[in-house]
């Protein structure tokens, strides 16, 4: 048995969740390694504003510098949230997956029976 914690927006439905994978720019390195912070805790406070709730935060080497779950209250608010970080500067690539829980994709692959989908070919 699975159980799901979820919250619910303004309008009663559930919250969206998102993983959203970015990396830091060189200039925001350079600043960041001269006044150290928690960069993480410090735009989740200005996210907050939109209703958008950072769930976790990692930072990660490899592609991306920073793995985050966001809450938010649907997609446009934590779009513009998104769209004004990355239009910052500190930002060099970010990229943003919404994420359904086990319900909503089962939900959807039973909606999916119902869609009369032809390839090109047939």
């Amino acid at each position: 048995m699975a159980f799901v914690f979820v919250s619910l927006n303004e309008k009663g439905g559930i919250m969206a969740h998102y993983l959203v994978q970015a990396s830091y720019s060189s200039g925001s390195w350079a600043a960041q390694i001269k006044n150290p912070q928690n960069r993480i805790e410090q735009v989740g406070k200005m996210f907050a504003s939109k209703g958008i709730k950072f769930l976790s935060g990692y930072y990660s080497f490899g592609e991306f510098d920073l793995c985050l779950i966001l809450e938010g209250p649907d997609n446009v608010s934590s779009a513009s949230a998104l769209i004004a970080t990355a239009a910052g500067g500190a930002i060099s690539k970010i990229q943003t997956t919404v994420l359904m829980t086990a319900e909503e994709g089962l939900e959807a692959i039973k909606g999916a029976g119902s869609v009369e989908y032809r390839p090109p070919a047939s």
